[in-house]
């Protein structure tokens, strides 16, 4: 079986480890001249600009964009919501691996795709745990808010990149992760409340609506930015153009990913609305956004040859998308 980079990456941790322990004991055990340390500082160099910074970059940076995620047994409940259940599990999975707040000695700190795509997902259930709060944990929206849901979003909005210290702040503040671990925790007790008809999660066509609304308004500004910077032009030296490429990936994976266990929770109410077939072409668009993996991204022209536009291009399933969510909106008002 093939060894998996979170193993290759301890086990290189451990060489490493062991190689300066060597060195250490060398220079400490052994009367050196100033000219003996140069090879080992050398080789320390070499380790650290040829090996540990380019493999760690190679083996951290993995994008996992699995289109047919499940709940894990863990956080999925009987008769609580699909959509609640998955958010746990995506959530759970990328803070296990978040990059965005890797700390500069950290080889993925030199990483800007998957810390990017990461940042658009948690973006995505961030509006999903919001709407939730809103109107779909909510009877009419009258109600008061549920209390573990009002504490999963003010953890959700918590900058991703956000370590110990950094960005401004000279106290030290909770990593992001432990943030998105919290939330998590409290979207689980939510969904065991749902099941156990304590907690509210309504499903009325009027709660799906609001949500398509604000997610196509989400969309509608992430097109708005793809097309700004598309503008630009800049080709294969565009170095923004990946940032903004796989954020908007990230976005449109964790509302598809939202969406397609929504379908679930929803199921009665569409097929009531005869809207199957719009729902299956919306998720469709979003699948084919969220599945898009360039070798390089590339900001050039939108008849280019050799030099495509891949902003231009994830742009279109993004705005088949968002026409989509208003078609499946209206079907849901009849």
């Amino acid at each position: 079986m093939a060894e998996s980079p979170a193993a290759y990456i301890q086990k290189l941790r451990a060489r490493l480890s062991a190689a300066w322990q060597g060195l250490h004991d060398k220079l400490t055990g052994a009367e050196t001249t100033e000219r003996g340390y140069a090879p080992w500082l050398l080789a320390i160099l070499f380790i650290l600009l040829v090996v540990y910074y380019p493999l760690g970059m190679l083996l951290n940076n993995s994008i996992d964009d699995n289109l047919d995620l499940k709940p894990a047994p863990q956080h999925d409940v009987a008769g609580g919501s699909k959509a609640v259940a998955i958010v746990t599990t995506l959530v759970s999975r990328e803070i296990d691996h978040w990059l965005p707040n890797a700390p500069f000695w950290h080889p993925a700190a030199a990483l800007d795709n998957a810390p990017n795509f990461q940042l658009g997902e948690i973006y995505a259930v961030s509006r999903f745990a919001l709407e939730l709060g809103d109107y779909l944990g909510r009877v009419r929206g009258s109600s008061a808010i549920d209390g573990n849901l009002d504490k999963a979003v003010g953890l959700l909005k918590y900058d991703g990149t956000t370590w110990y210290w950094g960005q401004g702040n000279i106290i030290p503040k909770p990593k992001a992760e432990s943030q998105y671990d919290e939330a998590v925790k409290f979207l689980e007790a939510y969904n065991r409340d749902v099941a156990a008809g304590k907690s509210t999660f309504d499903r009325r066509a009027d709660n799906l609506i609001a949500f398509l609304d604000r997610v196509a308004a989400d969309l509608g500004s992430a097109s708005a930015v793809l097309d700004t910077h598309a503008q630009k032009g800049g080709g294969y030296f565009d170095f923004e153009a990946d940032d903004i490429f796989y954020n908007t990936k990230g976005k449109l994976y964790g509302y598809y990913i939202i969406l397609n266990a929504l379908g679930e929770d929803f199921a009665e109410i569409i097929k009531e609305k005869q809207g199957g077939e719009t729902w299956a072409a919306l998720l469709l668009s979003l699948r084919t956004g969220a599945g898009m993996d360039p070798l390089i991204v590339v900001n050039g022209d939108p008849d280019a040859l050799t030099m495509p536009s891949h902003l231009r291009a994830i742009g279109f399933p993004l705005l088949r998308a968002r026409i989509q969510m208003r078609e499946m909106a209206d079907i849901l008002q009849k």
